[in-house]
């Protein structure tokens, strides 16, 4: 008889890995605590809601999270499938219209035959532990303190704070289009006009903001944060505190962007705003996660040529993200050492970014899947980005932190290939080519697709 899963969460690891898993026959329960109990940072009770960007990045495979999207497709991701059905333009990226991608996150999940959505709060795992399931812990960064307590003294090991912090979004026909124009960075986008709202500025108006914004009050942090900024998702007035000209070689590069408002000539800085839904109507300022103060937002924001009078639907926020040392605490298979009925899946192993939770959580519903059958756990290589990125959750260090995919966890080709993109091709090339000969999933899901094919030209 197999084994149940039960899976703490409906995030984006939460819900591929409860895909996954009830896609190879299993069957799921999967708990979110909201809309019982709230979260810090989440505005709905769907599923996969997206709390920081709309942007899921780079879209090519020459990029390594656009490797590890394509990678996803292959092994039939929910995620993904939602994402490329909701996408929204944003030049050579994937982003998506934020509410329309949860939606249908959550009603893909809730109508799977073989899943159960429980919708309460889970403050110990000894309620869903029995001899007869696995559990998966999917509940992101932001675990409620009864989970947190629980899961410390369970684990007997000190958790690592850093933080994040989210960009405001705006109301698109509240920006003064007289001073902003439609561009994308070289042209290379998909729409002809253009897939960014840029608001450019001389040196006189950037210094202006820059003095402003290093002296802008920020929010008190709480009892349970201290000051430690994640490189990953910097809020822009730390990056500003690090040099005048720190922006400038950061979001607010001009290069590539000539205005037009001023015979083309290229800014002294530009501060883009990506479309955030499908109705084009909302607009979040790119690289501008922050925690200053409301009130301080306006006021600085406000000095942004074009933003003078635009109207704010969603300020920036600072929040705690919690992560455990998965090199020390876990198997390959993301399981506890110490208790191999716990798993662990999306940002609180460790992974950094919308894409790569989810890619934890596709490979931990999958091998939860298979040992609930019986089976040995499938093992991604190295070649892979998945594997790589995996990898990176066994990799002992000294200070171990989270990380977003890159090239650099990827195996090397082992041969010398003239120029970065060429060279990253032929690791993608490789990556594909071995997930088609070695994965299951890949397989199994180019065989739905087949026979779907085959169904519908009947």
């Amino acid at each position: 008889m197999n084994k149940k899963i039960k899976i703490i969460g409906a995030g984006l690891a939460g819900a591929e890995a409860a895909w996954q898993a009830a896609e190879q026959g299993l069957s799921v329960t999967l708990y979110e605590m909201r809309p019982e109990a709230k979260s810090p940072v989440h505005k709905t009770s769907d599923f996969a809601e997206l709390v920081c960007s709309n942007s899921l990045r780079a879209a090519g495979v020459t990029n390594a999270v656009g490797l590890l999207k394509e990678e996803m497709r292959r092994q039939g991701s929910l995620i993904m499938r939602c994402a490329d059905a909701t996408r929204v333009p944003a030049g050579g990226a994937l982003a998506v219209d934020r509410e329309g991608f949860a939606r249908m996150v959550t009603e893909e999940v809730e109508d799977h035959p073989n899943i159960e959505v429980i919708r309460t709060e889970v403050t110990n795992l000894d309620d869903l532990l029995d001899d007869e399931s696995l559990v998966i812990v999917a509940a992101g960064p932001l675990l409620a303190d009864k989970l947190a307590a629980d899961l410390q003294g369970r684990l007997g090991a000190e958790y690592l704070h850093f933080h994040d912090a989210v960009a405001p979004i705006v109301d698109g026909a509240t920006i003064d289009m007289s001073k902003a124009y439609w561009a994308s960075r070289w042209g290379k986008g998909e729409s002809e006009q253009g897939d960014y709202i840029n608001c450019p500025m001389n040196k006189e108006e950037y210094l202006r903001f820059y003095n402003e914004l290093v002296a802008a009050e920020r929010a008190p942090l709480h009892d349970f944060e201290s000051e430690k900024d994640f490189e990953g998702c910097m809020p822009i007035e730390s990056m500003a505190r690090r040099g005048e000209d720190t922006m400038r070689f950061g979001p607010m590069k001009p290069v590539g962007l000539p205005n037009p408002h001023d015979e083309g000539r290229e800014a002294y800085a530009v501060v883009q705003l990506r479309q955030d839904n499908a109705a084009g109507s909302m607009f979040n300022l790119v690289g501008f996660q922050t925690r200053l103060l409301w009130g301080e937002q306006k006021r600085v924001f406000g000095l942004i040529p074009g933003l003078e009078n635009a109207e704010i639907l969603r300020y920036g926020v600072m929040h705690r993200n919690t992560f455990i040392n998965s090199p020390d605490l876990l198997k390959p298979e993301l399981c506890l050492k110490s208790d191999e009925r716990i798993f662990f899946a999306g940002q609180i192993t460790g992974v950094e970014g919308y894409v790569e939770s989810a890619a934890c959580g596709l490979a931990v519903g999958y091998n939860a899947a298979r040992i609930a059958r019986g089976e040995a756990p499938f093992a991604w290589d190295t070649v892979t980005a998945m594997g790589g990125l995996l990898a990176h959750l066994q990799t002992p260090t000294a200070d171990f932190q989270p990380m977003n995919v890159t090239f650099g966890l990827i195996e090397p080709l082992g041969y010398k290939v003239r120029g970065k993109q060429l060279k990253n091709a032929k690791i993608a090339e490789r990556a594909l080519a071995w997930l088609a000969e070695n994965s299951p999933l890949y397989q199994y899901n180019q065989a739905e697709a087949a026979e779907e094919n085959a169904e519908g030209n009947e």
